[in-house]
C-alpha cells in the first residue's frame, strides 16, 4: 500500500516489519563532520523516566501529550504499546508549537499527512545513543524515508533537524529519545561535501646568486 494512503496500525506494523532488515543491516554513511550551529531546543520541564511499554512511558509525562494524542488519531498508539525493539523519536509539547501557525491543526485535520509525519520519527530496531555516538548517516524510518542521525554533531546527538534533548530513555519494549524540535524529513543532506582543499602555495623563486664584486685595479707607481 503506497505510504501517502492512510494505514491501518496492521498496515503501519506490516511496513515497519519489512524495513527491519533494511535498518539492521544499516551502517551510518559518513563519519561525523562539525554540522552548522543548532537551533535553540525546546526543552522538556522534565527528564522522562521509563514507565512501561513506549506508549505508556510517553502517557505519563506532561511534556508529550501533544505527541500521544497525534499517535491516537492516526492509531499508532496501540503498535507502539505492543510491538518489540522500536526506536522513537519523541518531540516535546514545545516542539510541537515551535510549527508555523497553523501547521499544526492542518496535521489533526490529515490524518494522512499525520500519520507519514510519525512514522518518520519511528525506526523498526533498537538504536540506542552507543550506535549513533561518532557516527553520521541515514537510517531507514517507518515512512519509508530516512532518519538522518548525527552523533558527533557539537552540543549532543541530532535526529535531521532537532537535537535529541535526552537519548536512551529504554522502556519495557523499545527506546525514546526525546527531540527538540518535530522531524522534517529531507531537512538535512544524507552525506556532507567534502571540505575544499586549499590549494598548494607556489614555491618562492630561488633568489639569483650574487655577483662576485669585481676587485679594484692596481694603481701605476
Amino acid at each position: 500500500m503506497p505510504i501517502h494512503r492512510l494505514l491501518t496500525a496492521a498496515a503501519a506494523l506490516a511496513l515497519l516489519t519489512g524495513l527491519s532488515t533494511q535498518v539492521q543491516a544499516q551502517a551510518p554513511a559518513a563519519p561525523a563532520m562539525a554540522p552548522a550551529a543548532p537551533a535553540p531546543m525546546a526543552m522538556p520541564t522534565a527528564k522522562l523516566a521509563p514507565n512501561g511499554d513506549t506508549t505508556a512511558t510517553l502517557r505519563q509525562s506532561p511534556d508529550f501529550t501533544t505527541f500521544v494524542k497525534a499517535l491516537d488519531t492516526v492509531n499508532l498508539a496501540g503498535m507502539l504499546q505492543t510491538r518489540p525493539g522500536m526506536t522513537v523519536f519523541a518531540p516535546t509539547n514545545a516542539a510541537f508549537a515551535a510549527l508555523p501557525p497553523g501547521q499544526l491543526d492542518a496535521l489533526m485535520a490529515d490524518k494522512t499527512a499525520l500519520q507519514k509525519l510519525l512514522l518518520h520519527h519511528i525506526i523498526n530496531a533498537k538504536v540506542d545513543g552507543a550506535k549513533i555516538k561518532g557516527t553520521r548517516g541515514p537510517w531507514p524510518s517507518g515512512a519509508g524515508d530516512q532518519i538522518i542521525l548525527d552523533g558527533g554533531a557539537e552540543g549532543g546527538f541530532k535526529a535531521d533537524n532537532a537535537t535529541i534533548v535526552q537519548a536512551d530513555v529504554n522502556t519495557a519494549n523499545g527506546t525514546i529519545h526525546v527531540v527538540d524540535h518535530v522531524l522534517i524529513a529531507g531537512s538535512v543532506p544524507a552525506t556532507l561535501p567534502e571540505p575544499v582543499a586549499e590549494p598548494t602555495p607556489e614555491p618562492a623563486p630561488a633568489a639569483a646568486p650574487a655577483k662576485p664584486k669585481a676587485k679594484p685595479a692596481a694603481k701605476k707607481k
